[in-house]
């Protein structure tokens, strides 16, 4: 495969000429080396790396390797600022909260009251909220439909109800998921359905504490994922307010306490559900309901590392194109079947990080810099919720208004090469666009997600900058195998869902082709290098739940 696929590697990359810009067509991108793409996962994935899990020996290990191979690649440090100089890191201060001893919970509603057991009615996250203990005795219950405060769609779900002192019961997922269409784009999750924002809504407007309602379609996984995901050790970034965005309350509940517990109060829960997913709802305080809960917090910080490699732009350096790639995994964990305990992410995310050495080696040895500083950012704790990005985000090296895009690379494909591509989600943008387009002059066609109600768009490091206004996209390997068809991408994509994904089987495999790493890589230079040699700014699209951010920094890159 590697032949026949040659001459594509080397001639098929002739860019699309911006001539609003005064750009020139672009020469042949650069040729990807599979052979050394598979040598550097299978280093990074190797049992030696014991899973990449940050605060742990094995982060110091990564952190050197990635440290050693921007050197090598040509690139120079673009961390933080350490004595007037960039350093090759960034410090990642992470706080971990877990609880301290069993926590107590209880519904009540009238004189009937109902205990309610940690990851088995109800699945409550260690307070992140700063707290170290919470003592909430039968704080009144509102439901608030799916809790969206959206002004460019009109929509208000909040209707001014006062949340101060109360817990806010809200639905998870868009307004318009069960009905396939309206305000939020029909199947196709916006940031407003994402759980994170219904948190963070209810921490700006004071709640007290959420309830989650879980259902499976809308949540896009089962209860064992809430479960485990939000009863076992939390990590979050150090913020100056963490109260801003955690309500000291964070849960989950089952959708049969959320029916029972409506039913009590007097409402039906399919009723009120419909009736949320239109303009006219309004927030329900549910009579005599109140929930009670007693925990104490332990809390402390540790400090992780986000490894950063830069090319200075050679005349607008101040203006910066972005790749990133997350290099932690999930470290040492509960035997497999097998008995191995080292999850080595090698696909998730030993690939996006190959792919992100190899793309600075590529902008590293160009015949000339780029106009604008290009950076790759291998970030840490994305299976912990996108800190190492969110920490960037919050704390930027580099100002976010002058950041002209975010091209992210996570868990792509090392076998052959495909006749497509993807992205995560359906966000508009020119971003987008400018991808779909470049992509033409190297025989590759764009699939949409063939599952935007996933949410798969705000579960990669890209979304931590688009919130903030960035246009950012992560890259997706395509499923239409030139050996194989359809058929063959599918069935790899079920087998490692199934048998590798999260689990100690994601190891290094010498059957690995990388030749559909290697073809693609070369459309993901092209563009950043268009961006690089540009004075473009790509914008989202009108629609967009991330326009008006970015628009509000509009002065700043005049």
């Amino acid at each position: 495969m590697t032949r026949r696929l040659g001459p594509v590697f080397l001639f098929c990359g002739i860019g699309l000429a911006w001539s609003a810009t005064g750009a020139l067509a672009a020469d042949p991108a650069p040729r990807f080396d599979p052979q050394r793409l598979s040598q550097i996962v299978k280093t990074i994935s190797g049992d030696d790396f014991e899973g990449r899990a940050p605060a742990t020996p094995a982060e110091a290990k990564t952190v050197d390797y990635l440290v050693a191979q921007f050197k090598a690649a040509g690139l120079v440090p673009g961390g933080d600022l350490e004595g007037g100089k960039r350093g090759w890191t960034q410090s990642v201060p992470l706080v971990k909260t877990e609880f301290r001893g069993a926590p107590q919970f209880a519904l009540q509603v009238g004189t009937q009251r109902d205990a309610l057991v940690q990851g088995e009615q109800i699945a409550v996250r260690a307070a992140m909220d700063g707290s170290t203990s919470v003592s909430i005795q039968q704080a009144p219950l509102v439901f608030v439909g799916y809790g969206v405060s959206a002004p460019e769609r009109r929509w208000d779900d909040y209707k001014g109800v006062d949340l101060k002192g109360k817990i806010a019961v809200v639905l998870v997922n868009d307004p318009d998921f069960e009905t396939g269409s309206g305000d939020f784009g029909g199947k196709a999750m916006t940031y407003y359905g994402r759980w994170t924002y219904k948190f963070e809504e209810a921490a700006r407007r004071g709640a007290l504490g959420v309830l989650i309602v879980h259902e499976t379609a809308p949540a896009a996984y089962g209860w064992a994922t809430v479960k485990n995901s939000n009863t076992a050790t939390m990590l979050d970034i150090e913020r100056d307010q963490p109260a801003a965005v955690h309500p000291k309350l964070e849960a989950w509940i089952q959708r049969d306490v959320a029916v029972e517990l409506l039913r009590r109060a007097g409402l039906d829960f399919e009723a009120q559900k419909k009736l949320a997913q239109t303009r006219e709802f309004q927030p329900q305080v549910l009579k005599d309901a109140s929930l009670t809960a007693e925990y104490a917090i332990d809390r402390q910080v540790i400090v992780s590392k986000n490894v950063v490699g830069r090319v200075e732009g050679r005349q607008r350096p101040g203006e910066t194109v972005i790749y990133s790639a997350h290099w932690d995994h999930l470290g040492v964990g509960a035997p497999d079947a097998k008995g191995d305990r080292i999850y080595n992410g090698a696909v998730d995310n030993g690939t996006g990080l190959a792919a992100l050495i190899e793309m600075g080696r590529a902008f590293a040895s160009a015949p000339k810099k780029p106009e604008r500083s290009v950076v790759f950012l291998a970030v840490t704790a994305e299976e912990r919720g996108l800190l190492g990005s969110e920490f960037y985000g919050a704390k930027p090296l580099y100002p976010l208004a002058k950041t002209v895009a975010v091209i992210n690379m996570d868990a792509l494909s090392p076998e052959g090469p495909a006749r497509n591509f993807s992205t995560s989600g359906s966000a508009e943008s020119q971003l987008q666009n400018l991808l779909v387009e470049q992509a033409k002059g190297f025989g590759l066609a764009y699939a949409p997600d063939p599952h935007p109600e996933a949410g798969y768009f705000f579960r990669s490091d890209h979304f931590s900058f688009a919130k903030r206004g960035v246009p950012a996209l992560s890259f997706a390997s395509g499923n239409d195998w030139v050996e194989g068809g359809l058929a063959a991408g599918e069935a790899s994509a079920k087998a490692y869902t199934a048998e590798r994904y999260h689990q100690p089987a994601d190891e290094w495999k010498a059957d690995w082709s990388f030749t559909g790493m290697a073809h693609d890589l070369p459309l993901l230079y092209r563009v950043g290098e268009t961006l690089a040699n540009s004075k473009r700014w790509p914008e989202w699209g009108q629609g967009s739940e991330f326009r008006a951010t970015r628009d509000a920094s509009r002065a700043e890159r005049r």
